[in-house]
């Protein structure tokens, strides 16, 4: 069989999980480590280098990180890695020094970005210290974008928001607020190098079902409705209160309705409540603040009552899917009609650039958005770039920070003369961990401990309360405890097939069967077809890869599976001839990702 290329990263960077599953590819169990030994500032600073907000995103990231982390192999849920983020916000030091400086001497080229959200701030960030002259102009009196319009202080409060955002503006950014850029080929023309479109998806939809016309007073787009409450436009809501959407959007909805006086708050979708778009973790908060969620309601239509109420009238239907997981909606006949004062609609958003001309050479697809490059997130225009929502739609923050991270490497390619498809080279080191027979310098034990909750505030207190935090973080205790349960993922288990014996010591002690030695295989083709009943555990995640060894002295080889592997260390440390060892991944360069 085909050998497993190791002389590359990829191998190595699919193997830990949760570093991989990152659009930034934040070094998660090696800020895991730096918290156990309370090294809380080196943690946060080798976070900020990838993933730019900490402290924001250890409180209201989507944690693509946690449906992959390895930890699920051995217990039931993944490592807290989001709620440890947040741990190294809140003990580190000042870090002020510690951050990059823009050069005294700026490099001549002018950068204008558009929008002033975490794309935007974070190509500012990656291009002041090379010199860039940066211009940002936002249409808002303040940076952070959707961050700060859209997320209620009660998950992000806006003094950590001001803080990490002041960590890049307070490098040298020229901030044009409450500057909306209304043409594209004006901006042009001041001669910028470079242009940077990070204008997310401010265009939430809307849903004119039959009364829309008699009710649309009270019918509101529900990022608009937040965004007003955010800048203090709005202080208060009706008694009654229906949300109409599934997503995080609604979530922060219907939180926020609550505690801005409504007493009767409920969040009708379409689909199933385990198919709702929301985070699990979202929902959850929701209903402990007494929110009722109704599941599987259509709406109908939309009445002005007597009263000056609304009555949206819901037929309830059943959802089912079929093999490409399509789903169809069966109407069951049931009509259920709601009264409220207030309609908040989050059924989705999207993007918007009515201030673009279409006849300057920027091109845009049939879904009116921009054509771009996807490596490089280059436009059609070559000197603009995209990024965040704006690129590709709605997405998250942490997405918008890896597009910011890839359109800086782009901008600066295309800035110097050079091709922004020839990306920098990406390299990786291997360290050995060994200090004696049994000595590692990494806690390779595996303790079952059940992940930790985060503590709250007191529910009844919370749901009063709009600028008050309602999840208090983890304390040094939690937070040590928490960490212990990380399984080292980018601690890699190298094997050297000269060193080997074939005593199958590494086969007896490893505790999840992942290690094999079996005949040689003389065909090409895919390994998982291949390998079939040919080991002796069966494969159950097809995409993560085999290690596949070189033909050994016997003529074998050994396959390892890379997905039940929990890097124990136990063969490294029963192998008789060192032909097993631990080494701890170390990246460079590594540049994120955009699926």
């Amino acid at each position: 069989m085909k050998k497993t290329d190791v002389n590359t990263y990829q191998h190595y960077l699919k193997v830990v999980d949760c570093q991989q599953a990152c659009p930034a590819h934040t070094p998660v169990p090696e800020y895991i480590r730096l918290i156990t030994q309370q090294r809380y500032s080196d943690a946060y600073m080798l976070n900020w280098q990838s993933n730019v907000f900490p402290g924001i995103l250890g409180r209201v990231c989507d944690r693509p990180c946690e449906p992959a982390c390895r930890r699920t192999r051995v217990e039931d849920k993944a490592v807290a890695i989001c709620r440890l983020k947040r741990v190294t916000a809140d003990y580190k030091e000042d870090i002020t020094e510690r951050l990059p400086k823009a050069p005294k001497r700026q490099n001549g080229k002018r950068i204008a970005l558009v929008g002033a959200g975490p794309a935007s701030l974070t190509v500012a960030r990656d291009l002041l210290p090379l010199g860039y002259q940066i211009d940002m102009f936002e249409r808002d009196a303040k940076a952070g974008g959707m961050m700060r319009s859209q997320i209620p202080q009660f998950r992000l409060p806006h003094d950590v928001l001001d803080e990490e955002l002041n960590y890049i503006l307070d490098m040298g950014v020229n901030g044009y607020f409450n500057h909306p850029i209304d043409s594209l080929e004006n901006l042009l023309n001041k001669n910028y190098d470079a242009v940077f479109i990070g204008t997310g998806a401010p265009k939430g939809r809307h849903l004119p079902l039959p009364g829309y016309d008699d009710c649309q007073l009270d019918i509101k787009i529900g990022i608009d409705w937040l965004s007003g409450v955010s800048f203090e436009h709005i202080s208060e809501a009706p008694k009654r209160v229906v949300v109409l959407g599934g997503g995080n959007t609604a979530m922060d909805c219907c939180r926020t309705a609550k505690r801005l006086g409504a007493t009767d708050v409920k969040v009708l979708v379409r689909s199933s409540f385990e198919a709702m778009k929301a985070s699990p973790w979202e929902k959850e908060d929701a209903m402990a603040e007494e929110i009722a969620i109704m599941p599987n309601h259509s709406p109908l239509e939309y009445k002005r009552n007597d009263d000056g109420s609304i009555q949206i009238a819901f037929e309830k239907v059943i959802s089912s899917y079929d093999k490409s997981n399509n789903r169809t909606l069966t109407p069951t006949g049931e009509i259920v009609k709601v009264d409220c004062d207030l309609v908040l609609v989050a059924i989705g958003q999207d993007t918007s650039f009515p201030w673009i001309e279409r006849d300057i050479g920027l091109k845009f697809n049939d879904w009116s958005q921009p054509i771009l490059n996807k490596l490089t997130l280059q436009s059609t225009l070559p000197q603009v770039f995209f990024g965040g929502d704006s690129a590709f739609g709605p997405e998250n923050i942490i997405t918008a920070v890896a597009h910011g991270h890839k359109a800086a490497i782009s901008i600066d390619l295309f800035c110097h003369g050079k091709q922004p498809e020839n990306r920098p080279d990406s390299d990786f080191n291997l360290i050995s961990q060994k200090m004696g027979m049994h000595e590692w310098r990494y806690d390779n034990q595996i303790e079952h401990h059940q992940r930790l909750a985060v503590p709250h505030i007191d529910w009844q207190q919370a749901s009063q309360q709009l600028a008050t935090e309602v999840e208090l973080g983890f304390d040094e205790q939690l937070a040590l405890q928490e960490a212990q349960r990380c399984l080292n993922c980018d601690i890699q288990t190298v094997f050297t097939e000269s060193k080997c014996i074939e005593c199958s010591a590494c086969e007896d002690i490893c505790p999840l069967d992942c290690i094999n030695f079996i005949d040689d295989i003389h065909k090409s083709g895919d390994a998982n077809t291949l390998l079939a009943g040919k080991l002796r555990v069966e494969k159950a995640t097809p995409e993560q890869d085999y290690f596949i060894s070189d033909k050994l002295h016997t003529g074998h080889i050994m396959v390892k599976d890379e997905d039940l592997c929990v890097h124990c260390g136990l063969c490294a440390e029963r192998c008789p001839t060192g032909a097993w060892d631990m080494q701890k991944l170390i990246l460079s360069n590594i540049e994120a990702t955009i699926k």
